[in-house]
């Protein structure tokens, strides 16, 4: 099962690679390879059964992001971002027992991730108007409320006893890697260029996804082998 694990690992340096070298063509192959192997490796893992479903499901939405995203225009970003939208949807609801489960713990993460998120999204959206982008201004609010709500649905599983502490942990990582990529992407097309800003973007999105899935696929394992 680990070689589709190696493969993805191995596509993500590759589309790493390509980036920082500009080569468009590996770029074009090795992006959509990192998903594709990473789905696969969740089937083989899990059998997509229970919640790995709709990871399972997230998965493909965000190779269909992927591949929008080796675009320029804007309506290729829209559809993007439509699609990763719909995969932080997805992975919702594989964590819909977090989502529903309110306690005390909770509520400090959520108004610590709420807080954050609606400043670094006021500066964004501020400058999308400022340089004529305003029309994304909905979507872009919009996908950042969901992914906010996806960040703190896999950081509160290390709360929840049901799951597994490096199953948690690597959810939690990956979540918040992922979050971070979105919020470099964003920052670097509306506000002002980062310094090795795309190089970081795909490290971080890569990294996330593949800690994300490797902790649902921990969790998956530890619960049908008792």
């Amino acid at each position: 099962m680990l070689i589709w694990l190696m493969l993805a690992l191995i596509a993500a340096l590759t589309e790493a690679v390509a980036v920082q070298r500009n080569i468009k063509r590996l770029e074009f192959f090795a992006k959509p390879a990192v998903m594709i192997f990473l789905w696969i490796w969740l089937y083989a893992s899990t059998g997509l059964q229970g919640i790995t479903f709709w990871f399972g499901i997230g998965i493909l939405m965000s190779l269909l992001g992927d591949m929008a995203l080796l675009g320029s225009s804007d309506r290729m970003f829209l559809l993007g971002l439509v699609a990763f939208l719909l995969t932080h949807v997805f992975y919702l609801i594989g964590f819909k027992d977090e989502v529903l489960n309110f306690t005390a713990w909770s509520t400090v993460l959520i108004l610590f991730i709420y807080v954050n998120g609606v400043r670094l999204l006021r500066r964004i959206v501020s400058a999308m108007q400022a340089n004529g982008k305003g029309a994304l201004s909905i979507p872009v609010i919009v996908y950042g409320l969901v992914i906010s709500l996806m960040l703190y649905a896999a950081m509160a599983t290390m709360y929840d006893p049901a799951w597994k502490t490096s199953a948690a942990l690597l959810v939690t990582v990956g979540a918040i890697l992922f979050w971070i990529s979105d919020l470099i992407l964003a920052w670097n097309k509306f506000v002002s260029p980062l310094k090795r800003g795309r190089i970081l973007n795909i490290l971080t999105y890569h990294l996330g996804q593949i800690s994300l899935i490797a902790g649902v696929i921990n969790q998956f394992l530890s619960t049908h082998q008792q």
